[in-house]
């Protein structure tokens, strides 16, 4: 696996991760590209953001509402039970591959 393929896998887990914990379960494409960078130096222009965004909602993890020029991605059903480990989603690491951080 090369390495642009894990930071795909690794950033998809993250922002299923994020979304969750966020009030709303919701997260503009420009937050989350700047928690990506904070969490972790994944320094990627926003439209890579929205092509992870994307990738997650052809998997049914996310739901995305355009907002100007930005997106908004939305936990849905599917991410969660990834999330809880119930499910696996094709492209994204699995929660315990991180110890469930």
């Amino acid at each position: 696996m090369n390495m642009n393929t894990i930071m795909e896998r690794e950033a998809r887990l993250t922002i299923l991760k994020e979304l969750s914990a966020q009030p709303n379960k919701a997260i503009s494409s420009e937050a989350m590209r700047q928690f990506l960078l904070d969490f972790l130096l994944i320094d990627k222009p926003r439209q890579w953001v929205e092509l992870q965004f994307q990738y997650l909602a052809d998997m049914q993890a996310v739901v995305i509402v355009e907002a100007g020029t930005v997106k908004i991605a939305r936990l849905i059903e599917r991410g969660k039970l990834h999330l809880a480990g119930k499910i696996e989603i094709d492209g994204v690491l699995s929660p315990s591959a991180r110890g469930g951080d």
